[in-house]
């Protein structure tokens, strides 16, 4: 790439998709340089499935996805962002393609149609020894086949359309397809048979081989392109652990874009680090741990086990949670892939290397081993599954051998298996079902560890200013479980646990669901996100119950249960008691939220990294989980209240969210206009009766200062005589414009209009 990795000082991400493509985008181009962002961060631009709303389902990598404006449109979006002096990061998705429509994806379509012989089977991850190609469209009915067609040359199930091979095409529909290199199965029987490799569980999405350098050169070809011609400036990898060879991979891209900032979407467990690869960092999950639980109060944790086992009425052990959730969807939603492996131990009983293998899975600790940690993994996985299940001692032992040889083809594989066992078991399921204090609930995250310490997260922070200086940070992105302004405030009940408690113990007998669990993340979700529209809060129970798996699911409803949960959420609007209590209680928490919500971003955005803003986050935002979190954002309202900020305007810490513009758009400014106040990491300790309340550093002149647990200051009298001690004589604070000068500040005069302040030293 023509850019030095470091000229990405901040971005912007923008859900580019059909109802607001590269046009509607260029349009921000001024806001997002007013704003103080150095580049647009784009989601994926290349040509998707038809309709794609996130554009992670590509179905040719030759082109730009017409329905975002084509190339034309990338023109125009990268005039406008040069105009405004902004530069371009975009979302690359090699681990997989688009499937759902096989005739909008040529190379897909061509394997159809020819099968092996097709000049693109080598494009995907498909298991040709097991016979046809498995596709999983039909209604689950014996029948479902009498629906077939033919028609203009190819087959037809419904809207599904499907080629036919050379001179297979001249009898019945059933005889056609019988010929096929394909066939056509029970959408049910997707998760257990299919012979393709996929992203996780999703039968639409097809793995890709790019450990094959000539398909790593097709599917790139074009976004290197655009590198070399200096029309990007960095790129984001979306899953790499999905990879054969990650490591493989990152190396050629590195070789290809020698010189641009390069982050991968790599989950790291807690006290994980990223593995020696030729990137930048991570796209921001690690960091948005640390700086979400720096404003949980830890000492709660006991209260919120307590109250979790008294509306259960049971003790949830984690650890034994999440190995049911990851063995679960290791042996069904992942049954095809963990077949493939089995099979790949055929010294091994077939039904006793499944198991094994699936132990093995729901035993690991982290997404997948890479070396050196990658052995100790293995290793402990080994002690626990054989721990777990004493029968399976020789496949286990046989199994493990296997996987500790690096060149072993099941070696090889193992790892793709392992980091889907952990998305699907535990993001996906486990994070719905474990609701005793759903803040902590986050991809990347850690539910029991309650909080981050000062100290830990000063140990953190420093860290990666030594390690990974320009790793992205963030506190909200497509992927997260609820929005950062959710999260803050559902930080609150931390400081309350007895009132939430009751409160919730009211609620929850006033509107009995049967499954508790999912009550209490319901009753969580309502306060965190209030006022939320009702068909909102509908879509999310929904979603969270189905992706529980506990009283209901995607593949096997259950009516009476959905009807009473959709039940507790109606009561939630319709009974006007249930009503004013949820709208008082959120009344009296929201602005401690709002404190946290300030407190989070100041430290987010200034600590070591290239900070990220999720599209819409720079004013309150209220999110749940996707779909709801790509809503559209109001982008008018942004730059009006930008403007009037800059008109001088000083707003109050309300509603109206510009407080967290505010703070968004001058930290912003300062990290973009005097990068050299911000290339150190040092805490500043606070003296006085409240300094645990306090969390401050040093970025090497500028300092940024934000108040934690505001509900425990207020009670033990406020800030009172607790002070800061200043490196420098002069300084300013950026939101207020207020000026101190003599090395030391008192918290109660620097915090008295904020809680948060951002102070540099006056030029």
């Amino acid at each position: 790439m023509a850019a030095n990795p470091h000229s990405v000082g901040a971005t912007y991400r923008v859900q580019v998709r059909p109802g607001f493509d590269l046009d509607a985008t260029a349009g921000l181009a001024g806001y997002l340089a007013d704003l103080g962002v150095t580049h647009l961060y784009s989601a994926p631009l290349l040509a998707a499935a038809p309709g794609s709303a996130h554009g992670y389902d590509v179905v040719d990598h030759r082109r730009v996805n017409p329905e975002l404006g084509g190339e034309a449109g990338r023109q125009r979006l990268l005039w406008a962002l040069r105009t405004a002096g902004l530069g371009l990061v975009v979302d690359i998705v090699p681990n997989h393609a688009g499937v759902a429509v096989p005739a909008a994806n040529p190379a897909w379509w061509d394997v159809l149609r020819r099968g092996r012989s097709s000049a693109y089977a080598p494009w995907f991850d498909i298991d040709w020894d097991r016979g046809r190609l498995l596709l999983p469209v039909l209604a689950d009915s014996p029948d479902a086949l009498d629906d077939l067609k033919l028609a203009d040359g190819e087959l037809r199930y419904h809207e599904h359309r499907f080629p036919v091979a050379d001179g297979t095409g001249d009898r019945s529909p059933r005889e056609v397809h019988d010929r096929q290199h394909y066939q056509l199965v029970s959408w049910r029987r997707g998760d257990a048979e299919l012979t393709y490799r996929r992203f996780f569980a999703v039968s639409d999405l097809a793995g890709l081989r790019v450990e094959d350098p000539e398909v790593f050169a097709a599917t790139h070809e074009l976004v290197l392109s655009w590198a070399a011609a200096g029309e990007v400036d960095g790129i984001r990898v979306d899953h790499p652990d999905g990879l054969r060879d990650p490591a493989g991979y990152l190396a050629r891209l590195r070789a290809a874009a020698p010189n641009g900032w390069l982050i991968v979407e790599k989950i790291l467990e807690y006290g994980e680090e990223l593995p020696d690869w030729p990137v930048d960092g991570t796209t921001g999950y690690d960091a948005l741990a640390a700086v979400g639980g720096l404003f949980v109060d830890g000492d709660a944790e006991a209260e919120f086990t307590a109250l979790d086992t008294r509306l259960t009425g049971r003790a949830t052990s984690w650890a034994d949670l999440t190995h049911d959730t990851k063995l679960f969807a290791a042996t069904r939603l992942l049954s095809a892939e963990l077949t493939r492996l089995a099979a790949l131990a055929p010294e091994v009983d077939r039904n006793a290397a499944r198991a094994a293998l699936a132990e093995l899975a729901a035993a690991f600790a982290v997404y997948r081993g890479y070396p050196p940690e990658g052995s100790r993994h293995l290793a402990a996985a080994r002690a626990e599954a054989g721990r777990r299940r004493t029968d399976l001692t020789g496949a286990l032992d046989a199994l493990t051998r296997r996987l500790r040889d690096p060149d072993d083809e099941l070696a090889r594989r193992f790892p793709q298996f392992t980091g889907a066992a952990m998305a699907k078991g535990v993001e996906d399921t486990a994070y719905y079902r474990w609701t005793r204090f759903i803040a902590l609930n986050e991809v990347g995250g850690s539910p029991i560890h309650f909080g981050t310490p000062p100290g830990r997260f000063h140990r953190f922070a420093a860290g990666r200013h030594g390690r990974w200086p320009a790793s992205m940070t963030t506190l909200s992105t497509h992927d997260t479980k609820r929005g950062e302004d959710v999260r803050a405030r559902l930080a609150v009940l931390a400081e309350l646990p007895q009132r939430w408690a009751e409160q919730v113990s009211r609620w929850m007998a006033a509107v009995p669901l049967p499954d508790a669990a999912l009550a209490h993340l319901l009753w969580q979700t309502a306060v965190g996100a209030w006022p939320i529209e009702r068909e909102r809060l509908h879509a999310y129970a929904e979603k969270a119950a189905r992706e529980a798996a506990a009283s209901t699911s995607w593949t096997d409803l259950d009516p009476a249960f959905e009807q009473a949960m959709h039940a507790l959420v109606d009561a939630m609007y319709d009974d006007p008691t249930v009503n004013a209590s949820v709208s008082d209680f959120v009344a009296e928490i929201t602005p401690v939220g709002w404190s946290n919500s300030l407190g989070q971003k100041l430290v987010q955005l200034a600590i070591p990294g290239v900070p990220d803003t999720y599209q819409g986050t720079e004013l309150w935002d209220n999110s749940l989980v996707d779909p709801d979190n790509r809503r559209p954002v109001d982008f008018g309202v942004r730059q009006e209240l930008l403007a009037r900020l800059d008109a001088g305007w000083q707003p109050a810490v309300d509603d109206t969210g510009a407080a967290k513009l505010l703070v968004v758009s001058r930290t912003l400014r300062l990290r973009r206009d005097r990068p050299e106040l911000f290339g150190d990491y040092q805490p500043v300790v606070a003296h006085g009766p409240a300094a645990r309340h306090a969390v401050a550093f040093d970025r090497g002149g500028a300092i940024a200062v934000a108040t934690r647990l505001p509900l425990g200051l207020a009670a033990s009298g406020g800030w009172r005589d607790t002070t800061l001690q200043l490196p420098v004589k002069e300084v300013s604070c950026l939101f207020t414009g207020r000026v101190y000068s003599d090395g030391q500040v008192r918290l109660a005069e620097l915090l008295a209009s904020y809680p948060v302040a951002l102070l540099a030293p006056i030029t």
